[in-house]
C-alpha cells in the first residue's frame, strides 16, 4: 500500500482499499451516501461495507451525459435519501464519475464532505486528485465546475486488472502527458514498460509514479492559476476532439490525439526537435494509443472557441519544449494552429506524420 498525503488528504493507493477505506471513514463519519456508477454498483457495494448506515445510489454515467442535467438528478436523490451536512458522500468509478459526483457534492447544501474510490486508471492518475470537478456545457468541456478538494481518495488498483485493455488506455494517455512533462525515469520507465502485456505491468508502481508528478503540481497552484495549467498538455486539442466528435471520441484517445498535434505544433514552431516528437509518437504507438485525426481541422478550431484557458477570445496553448520541459501560455496564430491539425489527419506511419 501507498500514502500520499502532499495535498492535505490522504491519497491511497492499494491492489485492496477495503481495509483503508473503513480505517479512514469509520473514524470520520457515521452515514454516508455512495453514488456509483451503474457499471461499478456491484463493486462499490463491496469496497464500501462499512459499519454505519449507508445507502448506495447508482447513476448511469458517460461522457455525454455528464450534463447539468444529471447533477440535479444527483440532487435529488441525495435528498430523497435525507443526507445532510454531516453526511460523507462517497463517489465510485471512473474519470467521469469522479467529475460529476465531485461537483454534485460541492454544491449540495453548499458543499458536503466528499471521497473517491477510483476504479479506472484515469481517475487514478487524473481526474480523483486535485479537487476539480465539473461537467460539459453545450459549448465544450467542463466549463460548469468547482474547485473542491476530497476528503481521501482510494485507488483500488486490483479494478484495473478487470477492465476491458482499452480503459486501461484511456488512462495510459494521461500517464504518458505526465511523463512528458516529467522526463527523466518516468518517460523511460513507460518506454520499457510499453512492449510488454498489460497483465505484467506494476500497476501500483506506474500509479503511484504518475499521480507523484500531478500532486507536485497542483501542490503548487490550487485553483490553477499559474503553473497547473502543464497539466493541460494534450488537452486543449483532446478536448476540442470531443466536442467536435460529439463526445464519440473517449476522452483519452483525444487526449494522445491531442499530444500528437500539440507536438507537431512546438515544431512547427521552433521549440520541439523532430527526434523528440518522434521518442513520443513511438510511446504512444506502443501503447496502442491513437494520433490520427479523423476531424476536419476547422471544426477542430472551432470547438476550441470556449476552451478554458482563453485569454480574451486568445487560446492558450501547453506545448512541449523538450521531453521534461514544457511551456504553458504560448499564443500562437490560427493559420498556424490549422497547419499542424492539417498534419495529423496523416496516419502515424506514413513518412510525413510529423
Amino acid at each position: 500500500m501507498n500514502r500520499l498525503d502532499d495535498l492535505g488528504y490522504p491519497i491511497i493507493v492499494a491492489g485492496d482499499t477495503r481495509a483503508a477505506f473503513r480505517s479512514e471513514m469509520s473514524a470520520r463519519f457515521d452515514r454516508f451516501v455512495v453514488l456509483a456508477d451503474r457499471n461499478v454498483a456491484d463493486l462499490a457495494l463491496r469496497l464500501t461495507r462499512l459499519p454505519a448506515r449507508v445507502d448506495l445510489l447508482t447513476v448511469d454515467l458517460g461522457e455525454r451525459r455528464k450534463r447539468l442535467a444529471i447533477v440535479e438528478v444527483i440532487l435529488g436523490a441525495l435528498l430523497g435519501a435525507g443526507a445532510d451536512r454531516r453526511t460523507a458522500i462517497v463517489g465510485v468509478g471512473g474519470g467521469v464519475a469522479a467529475d460529476v459526483f465531485g461537483f454534485a457534492a460541492s454544491i449540495y447544501m453548499r458543499g458536503v464532505p466528499y471521497a473517491h474510490v477510483a476504479t479506472s486508471l484515469v481517475a487514478m492518475v487524473d481526474a480523483a486528485i486535485g479537487g476539480k470537478t465539473g461537467v460539459n456545457l453545450e459549448a465544450g468541456k467542463n466549463l460548469a465546475g468547482s474547485f473542491a478538494d476530497p476528503v481521501a481518495v482510494f485507488c483500488q488498483v486490483d479494478a484495473l486488472r478487470t477492465l476491458p485493455y482499452r480503459h486501461l488506455r484511456e488512462g495510459l494517455a494521461e500517464t504518458v502527458k505526465h511523463a512528458v512533462i516529467e522526463g527523466g525515469e518516468l518517460f523511460e520507465a513507460l518506454e520499457t514498460l510499453s512492449p510488454h502485456p498489460f497483465p505484467k505491468w506494476p500497476w501500483e508502481s506506474v500509479v503511484v509514479d504518475s499521480m507523484r508528478v500531478k500532486a507536485m503540481i497542483v501542490g503548487d497552484d490550487r485553483l490553477e492559476s499559474g503553473s497547473r495549467e502543464v497539466l493541460n498538455l494534450g488537452h486543449t486539442f483532446g478536448h476540442a476532439i470531443e466536442r467536435a466528435s460529439d463526445y464519440r471520441v473517449s476522452h483519452g484517445a483525444g487526449v494522445s490525439v491531442g499530444l500528437r498535434v500539440a507536438g507537431v505544433l512546438a515544431m512547427l514552431t521552433g521549440r520541439f526537435s523532430k527526434s523528440e516528437h518522434l521518442q513520443v509518437m513511438t510511446l504512444l504507438a506502443l501503447l496502442g494509443l491513437p494520433a490520427r485525426l479523423r476531424y476536419p481541422p476547422g471544426r477542430v478550431l472551432e470547438a476550441m472557441t470556449y476552451d478554458k484557458k482563453s485569454r480574451h477570445g486568445r487560446v492558450r496553448f501547453v506545448l512541449p519544449r523538450a521531453i521534461g520541459d514544457v511551456e504553458t501560455g504560448v499564443h500562437v496564430s490560427s493559420s498556424m494552429v490549422r497547419r499542424a491539425l492539417q498534419r495529423c489527419v496523416t496516419p502515424v506511419g506514413d513518412r510525413e506524420f510529423v
